[in-house]
């Protein structure tokens, strides 16, 4: 089950009035605390926040475990199939283009990781309730990205530009209560799918950690040298 923790603002973009009456997804959740309610092996909290730049609605999705975010520009307000659809294949792509780029591929059996993600995907739903630590990245985020569009004049022309600040996002250190030390949300992202989806073991799951961080030290120091026969 996909379940989307809407704040106040991600609420009203969901909803509609249609002849005076209000028509919202967004239901009265069990428990005010996400943590609360509805753990499990393919159960994702994801946290939903809505703002306006340029005019344009923008969403910020963040999974709440390993704050891996999405950010979708000039969306369409109140169209949840919409939503739905472009949240499903970025959040994919996303993920299948960094374990491309870091050559984790070796880990992904594509045949387990669809049938277990199917039993994700076969319920959603809407929740009014917010996540402190969340909504504080959230925050964070969307200052960037208000800031990189006043830089360049404009929005994310397409789903690659928009996939690309993701990923930039998703490179930066974090922090949590839930983590000890500071962490990679790009790098829990994918252990989190060779575990729930991949169905491996620790010990795979730290093969592909350790592949990630060398392949990382690989392109820092190409970059290095590049940058060093550039001056």
């Amino acid at each position: 089950m996909l379940i989307f923790n809407c704040s106040e603002a991600a609420s009203n973009f969901f909803s509609r009035v249609h002849k005076g009456k209000k028509i919202t997804p967004v239901e009265k959740p069990p428990s005010p605390v996400i943590e609360d309610y509805e753990s499990g092996e393919f159960v994702e909290q994801w946290l939903v926040h809505a703002t306006t730049v340029q005019r344009k609605h923008v969403l910020y999705v963040i999974h709440v475990q390993t704050r891996y975010c999405m950010i979708f520009a000039d969306a369409k307000k109140a169209d949840v199939d919409g939503f739905i659809q472009r949240f499903a294949e970025r959040w994919i792509n996303g993920v299948m283009q960094h374990a491309g780029q870091h050559d984790l591929l070796r880990w992904f059996n594509d045949e387990i990781i669809s049938d277990r993600f199917e039993k994700t995907w076969d319920e959603y739903v809407f929740y009014k309730r917010g996540h402190r630590g969340a909504q504080k990245h959230i925050n964070e985020i969307s200052w960037i990205f208000e800031d990189c569009v006043a830089e360049y004049g404009t929005l994310p022309s397409d789903e690659f530009s928009a996939g690309r600040f993701d990923a930039n996002m998703n490179d930066n250190l974090r922090s949590s209560k839930e983590h000890k030390d500071y962490f990679s949300p790009d790098e829990e992202m994918i252990v989190h799918w060779l575990r729930h989806y991949g169905g491996l073991d620790d010990s795979a799951v730290q093969a592909a950690r350790e592949r990630r961080t060398e392949v990382k030290r690989e392109i820092w120091a190409l970059e290095r040298q590049l940058t060093d026969q550039g001056k």
